[in-house]
């Protein structure tokens, strides 16, 4: 296991940031990591890369603790931090061969020089860092963070300040490095993880509250939620013995959310049901849960 993360709490003063927090990253796998703003996020990520210490709990990197081994963690990790510090007055090459020399890379000018070209930066390579548009930036911020050739990649808002043709090639480097690696990313950029994860962990308030792979969410998001509304109250039975309809919940007197399996017709089932029981139809509407409907629904 690439990232492992057992009952970490961190409290800054009387406010828990991170709440007996559990989670593990395998290698291969690219995770979203989401949340609203305060929601303990980059807490958790500051306490993988060893920045900041949590209080309670425990956490792994390739086998070694963040607290007992914290520079074994730290040659194995690959940090992209929301704020992406940068030596404006360094040369693009200049501030990479300083820090591949940090990490002790051999055959550094040529690592420095593959990483130019992966992530984009040839055609402004010449430049000093503080010369560059905020996308630029962000693309030294990820060469800095592949430099060394990391098992562990975590990227806070790594797509930040991008183009969209900028977003499709950085998301496209992302997935062919989680294709080795297990890379942990936080955005707020719905699209972003359906490109890009395999699984996302969802936060609120310092606790998660969902974890779940990809393709499970997106089985969820192929269901149709209807809102029936009808003249005289109807048993449930007869809407849940419906082909397809998964779940009924009563709202008010004959008033019904309904969710069935896409492409089922269940409007017109609907309509059937309450022409057969000689019942008037006052509302009938159909609402599709997105990516960002199930992260509103589990963080407000």
């Amino acid at each position: 296991m690439s990232i492992r993360v057992q009952n970490v709490s961190k409290f800054y003063g009387s406010q828990a940031a991170l709440k007996n927090i559990s989670f593990e990253v395998k290698k291969g796998e690219v995770v979203g990591f989401l949340g609203p703003n305060g929601a303990g996020k980059s807490t958790m990520m500051k306490i993988i890369t060893t920045y900041i210490p949590s209080d309670n709990g425990s956490v792994e990197v390739s086998g070694f603790n963040v607290d007992s081994k914290p520079i074994d963690v730290r040659k194995r990790v690959g940090y992209l931090p929301e704020s992406n510090p940068l030596y404006y007055e360094m040369y693009i090459r200049e501030y990479l061969s300083f820090v591949g020399g940090l990490y002790g890379i051999s055959g550094r000018k040529r690592r420095v020089e593959e990483m130019i070209e992966m992530v984009g930066l040839t055609p402004e390579s010449h430049k000093k860092i503080g010369e560059l548009s905020k996308g630029y930036k962000q693309r030294v911020g990820l060469a800095q963070a592949m430099l060394h050739d990391p098992e562990v990649l975590i990227l806070d808002e790594p797509t930040s300040g991008l183009d969209p043709n900028q977003l499709e090639d950085i998301r496209n480097l992302i997935q062919s490095l989680g294709k080795e690696k297990s890379v942990l990313l936080s955005t707020h950029i719905m699209q972003e993880v359906e490109a890009i994860c395999d699984r996302v962990i969802i936060i609120k308030n310092g606790e998660i509250v969902a974890d779940d792979q990809m393709a499970q969410l997106k089985e969820e998001r192929e269901v149709e939620v209807v809102f029936f509304h009808v003249s005289d109250k109807l048993n449930t039975d007869l809407i849940s013995s419906i082909s397809g309809v998964i779940k009924v919940r009563g709202v008010e007197k004959g008033q019904y959310i309904v969710s069935a399996k896409k492409g089922g017709g269940i409007i017109g089932e609907l309509s059937k049901l309450a022409t057969k029981k000689g019942l008037d139809i006052e509302e009938i509407r159909k609402e599709e849960k997105s990516l960002e409907d199930v992260f509103k629904s589990l963080t407000k």
